[in-house]
């Protein structure tokens, strides 16, 4: 499973860094010198002018940028990671072979993943990355089936499962023990406990 650590945003400066909105728990390990990160497939951009705690081809090298006429750039399988730095609550990477603004901008909404299998499982029991939790049938502790979980929001004051309801819409549980009191992986299961109310706002 590929799992999405990352997505290009708009150029900054003219020298080929980028900036990149963050979607992983992780930033400074995902995003260290030398790291190579794959480009999401079908990632189309534009012609050149965020774990959850109870909480191409490989090898291809970017090509060079080109004004001739015609010649568009094509976005690379892989992207290598020259230097990152956090400014302003941001993150600006430099990519291998991405020196200009023009070559930059071309990679603008590109999405970063990583395969899940090369991600390592969380030392903390109580602590889950959201591609573990994402499918899992959420039910009752009496074993009423409520649906499941679409994806997780992180949300400043906690983390909320999605649960995607059997008829189609859409609800937010805190992540919180007190309603979610066990997840049981092996059981492709999540028991939540939710106050009277919740499952209707």
């Amino acid at each position: 499973m590929q799992l999405v650590v990352g997505r290009i945003g708009k150029p900054h400066g003219v020298r080929g860094e980028v900036t990149v909105e963050v979607r992983t728990d992780e930033p400074e390990a995902r995003f260290a010198p030398g790291t190579v990160l794959r480009t999401a497939p079908g990632a189309t951009p534009p012609t050149p002018p965020r774990n959850t705690v109870l909480g191409t081809e490989p090898g291809a090298t970017p090509p060079p940028a080109t004004d001739e006429p015609g010649v568009p750039f094509r976005v690379p399988a892989e992207l290598t990671i020259e230097e990152a730095r956090f400014h302003q609550g941001r993150v600006l990477v430099a990519f291998d072979g991405i020196l200009d603004r023009n070559t930059a901008e071309a990679l603008r909404g590109t999405l970063l993943v990583v395969d899940s299998a090369d991600v390592a499982p969380p030392d903390d029991p109580e602590e889950f990355h959201d591609h573990q939790l994402v499918g899992l049938a959420v039910v009752t502790p009496a074993g009423e089936r409520l649906g499941e979980v679409a994806r997780i929001d992180h949300a400043p004051s906690s983390d909320l499962l999605v649960l995607r309801r059997p008829e189609g819409r859409t609800a937010l549980i805190p992540f919180v023990r007190a309603i979610v009191p066990e997840v049981d992986l092996a059981g492709g299961r999540v028991i939540v406990d939710p106050p009277a109310g919740l499952l209707d706002l």
